[in-house]
């Protein structure tokens, strides 16, 4: 059994930020040569998490304003008092990111079938930026045969 270890990098834009990396998964999976397993793939932000579900432009709209909902970035939260933090000279006032992205996931795994990802018709791997802009990196573990 091989285990292939990659990071893809994704530049995002201010705010709330919904990506679809399925094509940079699929693109990764072809230089191996695994065709039956698995990939698990691991967001390395605590502002930032990952989501199997539809790419589509009104739901991911729906998303946003679901989210702003929850945790409004006006809202008062003690982790943005950051004059009773030790925090860089540029540290945003982003509890309201932090508290997003523990309701989300920071990982998922999807089956390898005959070298393609085994995701229904309309699932795509979304990747959510929560605190950007911002240079993210995800992980991505392929294993198998």
């Amino acid at each position: 059994m091989s285990i292939i270890y990659r990071l893809i990098e994704i530049e995002t834009e201010t705010g709330i930020g919904i990506y679809n990396i399925t094509p940079q998964i699929v693109e990764q999976l072809k230089s191996t040569e695994i065709q039956n397993g698995q990939v698990l793939v691991f967001s390395r932000h605590t502002t930032t998490a990952l989501a199997i579900n539809e790419y589509e432009e009104r739901l991911l709209e729906d998303i946003k304003v679901h989210w702003q909902k929850l945790a409004p970035a006006d809202a008062k939260y003690l982790h943005n008092d950051l004059h009773l933090r030790i925090v860089p000279p540029d540290e945003p006032m982003n509890a309201h990111s932090h508290l997003i992205a523990m309701m989300l996931s920071t990982s998922e795994v999807i089956p390898i079938v005959n070298g393609e990802l085994a995701l229904g018709t309309w699932q795509s791997v979304l990747f959510f930026e929560l605190d950007g802009p911002r240079t993210r990196t995800v992980a991505i573990q392929f294993s198998g045969e």
